[in-house]
């Protein structure tokens, strides 16, 4: 099977080359440099030239704070790039996988969210991520957008500006009253890459939205608290309320996302992000 991977310089798009070999996969990858997703004639060419099995978008704009300012750069990519690439896969009958986000929903639900939640994003960031769902459903039918959440792994992500901080910083505030589940940009992709080969058996008719992140659920001081867990010089770590780390884009208070359905279609289970982490934290070790 071959997989043609947008956004290959991400965690996730990394993740997906660094794992696809072992489900036998062949996977062409594509970074802004070699795809400008915005522009759709130059999609449409690739995706023809390419002509994958599959098509996986990881590429995504994914600063969050910054999208308040550069709304137009993140509907672009996030709205405007998703749907060309939606589009493109549709007109050839190509499954179409999708990186989604838990900034889609507003944190006000009391419990995990489903996937048929309503949509209530607070943020640029979130808005334009649900946009780019919007058009996905309006101009394909054969699609799955995987909704995650906290994801971390690759290079710029939570645990890595904690250590870095870490070197510098006796003590630290982190957010405790923002629950998620964070998640391991590895298991993230395994989960695309089991996805991308049921999708392609005769007869596959679940398309739509599923949710995937890791358990058990915390808050960010807890995740900072695991981070440090294993360090013997780790700095004291301070519990502080959203109100007093002010940042320009507005968070989810909860980004705990249901995930029976995945497990109940594809058979995924919930992945441990406390197993992942010590995975992480111990190749860094060495």
């Amino acid at each position: 099977m071959k997989v043609l991977v947008t956004g290959a310089g991400g965690q996730v798009g990394q993740a997906l080359q660094k794992l696809a070999p072992s489900h036998k996969i062949d996977v062409i990858a594509l970074d802004r440099q070699a795809l400008d997703i915005t522009d759709l004639s130059a999609v449409q060419a690739r995706v023809g030239e390419i002509s994958p099995d599959i098509v996986i978008n990881a590429a995504a704009y994914t600063a969050v704070d910054r999208a308040e300012e550069e709304g137009e750069a993140a509907f672009a990519i996030n709205a405007q790039g998703t749907e060309n690439l939606a589009f493109a896969s549709a007109k050839k009958d190509i499954p179409f996988l999708h990186i989604s986000t838990d900034f889609v929903f507003d944190g006000r639900k009391d419990g995990a969210y489903l996937e048929d939640d309503p949509v209530a994003p607070l943020s640029v960031y979130g808005k334009s991520k649900a946009e780019g769902e919007a058009r996905i459903a309006a101009v394909s039918q054969k699609y799955i957008i995987l909704r995650t959440a906290w994801v971390f792994g690759g290079a710029q992500n939570f645990v890595n500006t904690m250590l870095r901080l870490a070197e510098s910083h006796k003590e630290l505030n982190i957010v405790d009253d923002q629950t998620g589940g964070p998640t391991a940009a590895d298991d993230i992709a395994t989960s695309l890459l089991r996805i991308a080969g049921a999708v392609r058996q005769p007869g596959f008719k679940d398309w739509g939205i599923f949710h995937y992140c890791g358990a058990p659920a915390v808050t960010w001081y807890g995740f900072a608290q695991a981070i440090f867990a294993r360090h013997a010089e780790a700095p004291v770590l301070n519990p502080i309320p959203t109100e007093d780390f002010p940042v320009p884009a507005e968070r989810p208070k909860n980004s705990v996302l249901d995930c029976s359905k995945i497990k109940r279609v594809f058979g995924i289970d919930q992945p441990d992000w406390q197993k992942a982490l010590s995975g992480i934290l111990a190749k860094q070790e060495k």
